[in-house]
């Protein structure tokens, strides 16, 4: 479809929506007085039209016009409302498919209707319980997601996991290593807070820390205020650092492949002025007191539509001896798809990817995110057959540049001999 298409009749479908949810806030403030009714009309479709005029921009404008941070925002502008506007659609529609039906019924049945006294027809009227309630959950969904914003965004969380591995040498009894994932730098708009998550990590006073992908949202140069605040991130042992889905700017339009190779080439050196080892399908050895373990990095590999970069068989060539192998991978599907069926001395892999789609629930051991119906691993350990899966709910944001629920992570694992 035309791109110039697909504007228009997603424009018909934005005005569609803010018609049919206008119906059911007139309904819903019918019996206010006047002067409120105006006023709330008023600031109804002035938002209205700030939020289109929003969009039409966004489409008219090109692609780098607006820093990535200040993009993020006019998106959450645009789709925040809208969101808030189709869950009041859903409850709307369901009130309009009763009346429909009841419409229906009052013809075999008059006294399932509502006489009208000026016309003397059947009527059916709105259920002002349903009207209400949409208005009260779509404004309710708004106040979530800004509070997420203000709240949620930077609230980081230090995540302390022990991972007991049967064959790992003494000297590594008690290693501990930081995880971040999801930087996402494009996003941030606090550089402060964003400095104070990074302390937070280096009071944990970690042996090792490892990245596992996406420092950028497309382009290189979103990485560039933040050098000096992520080049913080120190381990005696090193900082060993891996793309993601995101690093490769497959989501951006450039204008030809070299502008493309020549950002993930910029990419690539920011690790290197980060002091970051970046894993590109290789291993190395990470060596305490005479022992060793074997470290495993891989470029992107994920299910579906995602990028296929890594290669996992180039990566694990001569790492036999290792008693020991960590695999860093992005995406937690890999996991699933390769290391499971084939490589059964993988001892633990780590990753991010999933963000835990920044919303959801987390209270004791209730855990629930709408990311959970795409992946089947998205936070937290998981273990099968001795093998073991960290994913790491992402320390940036994508998109939504907030977090309901789901909080920014820094995780703390211990190894332990099992």
């Amino acid at each position: 479809m035309p791109r110039s298409v697909f504007f228009l009749l997603l424009t018909f479908i934005l005005l569609a929506i803010d018609f049919y949810v206008w119906q059911g806030l007139r309904f819903a403030i019918r019996n206010l007085s006047p002067v409120t009714q105006r006023w709330i009309g008023g600031a109804y479709w002035a938002f209205t039209l700030l939020t289109l005029l929003a969009y039409v921009g966004m489409q008219l404008l090109p692609a780098d016009y607006f820093k990535s941070s200040t993009r993020t925002f006019v998106v959450a502008f645009i789709a925040i409302p809208y969101l808030s506007k189709l869950l009041a659609v859903l409850i709307l529609l369901v009130d309009d498919i009763r009346r429909f039906l009841q419409w229906i019924a009052s013809y075999f049945f008059p006294s399932a209707a509502t006489i009208s006294p000026e016309t003397g027809e059947p009527t059916i009227p709105r259920s002002q319980f349903l009207a209400t309630t949409a208005v009260v959950a779509g404004t309710g969904l708004i106040g979530t997601f800004a509070f997420g914003i203000l709240s949620g965004a930077h609230d980081y969380r230090i995540r302390r996991v022990k991972v007991p591995l049967k064959n790992l040498p003494r000297a590594f009894h008690g290693i501990k290593i930081a995880q971040l994932s999801d930087i996402h730098s494009g996003s941030f708009f606090n550089k402060t807070a964003v400095k104070g998550g990074v302390e937070m990590l280096m009071k944990e006073k970690p042996d090792i820390a490892f990245f596992t992908g996406d420092l950028v949202n497309d382009r290189a140069k979103e990485v560039q205020d933040y050098i000096s605040i992520f080049d913080k991130v120190k381990a005696p042992l090193g900082v060993h650092s891996i793309l993601g889905n995101h690093d490769y700017g497959d989501y951006f339009q450039w204008p030809d492949l070299k502008a493309k190779t020549d950002n993930l080439a910029d990419l690539q050196r920011a690790h290197k002025l980060l002091g970051w080892n970046l894993m590109l399908d290789e291993n190395r050895a990470i060596r305490v007191d005479g022992e060793e373990i074997g470290l495993i990095g891989i470029q992107n590999w994920g299910a579906g539509n995602f990028a296929k970069y890594g290669n996992l068989a180039k990566a694990y060539q001569n790492t036999a001896d290792y008693p020991v192998k960590i695999l860093l991978s992005h995406d937690p599907s890999h996991w699933d798809q390769q290391v499971l069926p084939r490589y059964k001395d993988i001892d633990l892999a780590l990753a991010g990817h999933t963000h835990g789609m920044q919303f959801g629930v987390e209270i004791g051991k209730l855990k629930w995110s709408p990311v959970q119906y795409r992946y089947k691993r998205w936070a937290g350990l998981y273990e099968q057959n001795e093998q073991f899966l960290y994913v790491n709910r992402g320390f940036g944001y994508l998109g939504y540049p907030g977090r309901v629920g789901i909080l920014p992570e820094i995780t703390i694992l211990e190894l332990v001999k099992a």
